[in-house]
This record gives C-alpha cells, sequence and structure tokens, in this order.
C-alpha cells in the first residue's frame, strides 16, 4: 500500500534530499528511505509538504490539471484591505500570466502557530495583518508574487493544508506516515491513425 508522508517543513530546509551547497535538506530530518517530495515549498517558507512513494499519487497530487487546493497562512506587510483580498479573488496578472480566482480573507494571527526561527523582523512603525489564501495552482513563489502585486509584500509564508491533508499539530520537523489507497496508473492514449490527405 503506497505511503504517504506528511512533513512540517522548517524554514531554511530545501524541499530535496541533496543539495551541493551544505544547506539544510530534507535528509536532516527525515529518514525513510524509497520516499520523495509530491511537489515542494520554497526554502523560506513552512509548513505541510507531502512526500510519497508512490508515483500515481506523486502525479494526482502535483498536476496542474488536477488543480488540488493548497491552503496558506500568510503575514504580510500593512494592514490588507478589502480592495486587495477582492483582486486575489478575482484572479491578478502576474508576468507568466493571470492567475486563477482564489480564496482570500484577512484572519487573526493564529495563536497555535510556533514562533519562525528565525523570527520575522520587528518594525514598529510598519504595522502588519493575516490573510488566508487558498490557490490552485502552483507556479514558482506564487503566493509570494500575488501578494506583492497587490501592495503586501509576504514576510511569513505557512501551508497548512493540500487537498484533504492537514498538518494537524505536526510541530516544525515532525513528520508522519500515513498508508493511502494506491491510485490507478493513468489511462495511456490510443494511437489514433492520421487520416490520409485527398488527392
Amino acid at each position: 500500500m503506497p505511503r504517504l508522508v506528511l512533513f512540517n517543513k522548517p524554514f531554511g530546509v530545501l524541499s530535496q534530499f541533496t543539495d551541493g551547497k551544505n544547506r539544510a535538506t530534507l535528509a536532516d530530518w527525515i529518514d525513510l528511505p524509497g520516499v520523495y517530495p509530491a511537489g515542494r515549498l520554497d526554502r523560506d517558507s513552512e509548513g505541510l509538504l507531502l512526500l510519497t512513494d508512490d508515483g500515481a499519487l506523486a502525479h494526482r497530487l502535483t498536476h496542474p490539471r488536477k488543480r488540488t487546493w493548497k491552503t496558506y497562512l500568510v503575514q504580510v506587510e500593512g494592514e490588507i484591505d478589502e480592495a486587495a483580498l477582492a483582486a486575489l479573488r478575482a484572479g491578478i496578472t502576474l508576468k507568466d500570466g493571470p492567475t486563477l480566482p482564489a480564496r482570500a480573507r484577512r484572519v487573526r494571527e493564529p495563536d497555535w502557530l510556533w514562533p519562525r526561527d528565525p523570527p520575522v523582523r520587528y518594525r514598529a512603525r510598519i504595522p502588519t495583518s493575516w490573510l488566508e489564501l487558498q490557490i490552485r495552482e502552483g507556479r514558482n513563489r506564487q503566493v509570494r508574487r500575488m501578494t506583492a502585486q497587490v501592495g503586501f509584500p509576504t514576510l511569513r509564508l505557512v501551508r497548512i493544508r493540500i487537498g484533504d491533508w492537514r498538518l494537524d499539530g505536526l510541530a516544525p520537523g515532525q513528520w508522519r506516515v500515513l498508508e493511502v489507497a494506491a491510485c490507478p496508473p493513468a489511462p495511456r492514449r490510443k494511437n489514433t491513425p492520421k487520416h490520409r490527405r485527398r488527392r
């Protein structure tokens, strides 16, 4: 039966098992052979990262057409307003094209959230605020680019959910293994004969 690993990736850890620059990687935290990341999470982001030993499951979780919802807690610079939230919900245009509509709402800073190490730089004259943002895409640094585009740069980014899977109390660096139902392999495309050109 396929294994699915739920890992709370700490800040500063790469979403890979090897690195030529002596930076922290998954190998420093996870000693389970045969699993690999299904998707990624930026080095300066925290939270839920899924790993699996099943290729079909990894495909289901990461393929763009599947459009799996991913939920983030985002601390931004400034007091985010309804106009910015409405723009995120409608979809905004980035350099690599328009985004799909997101789900966005302002929230209070969660009382259960662990302190970041190192902490976000504190500036007394610049307030911060939090939002919950859900997206169905996985572009490079997408959340950070989206909040910056609407005028509120991201200071801290924590992924708390991917599809049906949540952090559920995992502390930074902790992981849990689940056994999940196997995914059927993707059907192969049939080769259809090309129509002959009429003379």
